[in-house]
């Protein structure tokens, strides 16, 4: 029983560590509508193009990119 106890806790805990991983924001610009946005992905450069070339560590951060930005003016 306790075996099983902890496997499960394991699983669980794996399972649970992309979500409490640190994001990154992403400025990102629609080829299709040529609108800028914050993104929580990296863009893949074919739905959404990347804007800049860093990742923003809070999404304030990103909003002040994306201002910034020429391509989204």
């Amino acid at each position: 029983m306790f075996r099983r106890s902890v496997i499960a806790l394991a699983a669980l805990s794996l399972a649970s560590l992309p979500a409490l991983a640190a994001s990154e924001y992403w400025v990102a610009k629609s080829p299709a509508t040529h609108k800028c946005e914050v993104v929580a992905r990296k863009p893949d450069g074919k739905s959404l193009i990347e804007v800049g070339k860093i990742g923003h560590k809070t999404r304030h951060d990103a909003q002040k990119a994306l201002k910034a930005a020429a391509e989204c003016r």
